[in-house]
């Protein structure tokens, strides 16, 4: 059995996929705002795990939004 690692707050959530979604203002890659991703250095680690702790509901919401879209491919 594999165990699953979890990033530390302070690891950028970016997985190289940087496309901004312009409804909700969001990364498609990693479901940040533009302002966290350039702050996001700046950030205190608990500001960090705020951000990361947004990022699973935000990620669901864009998946939601995509399903259907003609770059989601055939349904």
């Amino acid at each position: 059995m594999s165990e699953t690692t979890r990033p530390s707050a302070a690891q950028s959530p970016c997985n190289g996929v940087c496309r901004m979604n312009t409804e909700p203002d969001l990364c498609e890659g990693c479901g940040r705002t533009i302002v966290e991703i350039a702050e996001w250095g700046e950030m205190s680690d608990s500001a960090r795990a705020d951000v990361r702790a947004l990022l699973p509901l935000r990620m669901a919401s864009i998946r939601r939004q995509t399903e259907g879209s003609p770059e989601s491919g055939p349904q």
